[in-house]
């Protein structure tokens, strides 16, 4: 699904361009679950922004079920985000004046042809699967952190896209609800058959990880499978 080969990723701060990835070569095939693990600034969180089409590569190229990215306009970067990537962030990035609903909502408004019934029935939907059944009607403050991230994902997964991003899913929560919110990432994986990559420094998701990728200063430093 996913080959990402021999990138780089150069920042110019002005005063120094510093490395933020160095080569890095790796593929990820359709319905991995996998975490990019290592300490701050060893380049994962660049890396997940890369496969996001949220920044582009210094050198070398990423591909998605084949089309290279670097062969993309703005638009069409856009485009393949909306279409076939999900994010979910630490920081949940709710909108606080709208309901559990109403934010997974606007994910399917960027798609034309769905009718404000399909909308909401499925945004109701994926809020039961994700377990916020009669918490639909919340708004953010209202819900406890564990809840927040379950509307998250909840959002990232109701366009139906073949991947998901997690950045950092399980830094704000408590030990146990973090182990929750994995659980439920694990089991909508195997049920939807999504690609899930994280980037992380838990050992919590590198445990559940069934492909643990290492990086350290910009560098893959090692790949661990452990398929279950």
């Amino acid at each position: 699904m996913i080959a990402i080969t021999d990138v780089t990723k150069v920042y110019d701060t002005g005063m120094q361009k510093v490395e933020a990835l160095r080569g890095v070569s790796l593929d990820i095939g359709d319905g991995e679950f996998l975490a990019l693990a290592g300490p701050s600034g060893s380049g994962k969180t660049t890396l997940l922004n890369l496969i996001g089409c949220l920044d582009s590569v210094s050198s070398g190229e990423i591909r998605i079920d084949g089309e290279p990215l670097s062969a993309l306009g703005q638009k069409e970067r856009n485009l393949t985000r909306q279409q076939k990537i999900g994010f979910v962030f630490q920081s949940y990035n709710l909108i606080p004046v709208l309901t559990a609903r109403e934010n997974v909502a606007l994910a399917l408004q960027l798609f034309r042809g769905l009718k404000d019934g399909e909308i909401y029935e499925r945004s109701t939907e994926m809020l039961r699967e994700v377990g916020l059944e009669g918490l639909e009607d919340r708004r953010p403050m209202e819900l406890s952190g564990g809840q927040q991230q379950r509307v998250s994902i909840a959002r990232a997964l109701v366009k139906k896209p073949p991947l998901v991003l997690a950045d950092e899913p399980t830094a704000n929560l408590d030990s146990r609800t973090g182990e929750e919110i994995l659980k439920l990432m694990e089991s909508l994986n195997r049920a939807h058959g999504v690609t899930f990559v994280f980037s992380t420094h838990d050992p919590m998701v590198m445990k559940y990880a069934r492909c643990l990728v290492k990086l350290h200063d910009g560098q893959i430093t090692g790949t661990e499978r452990r398929d279950s």
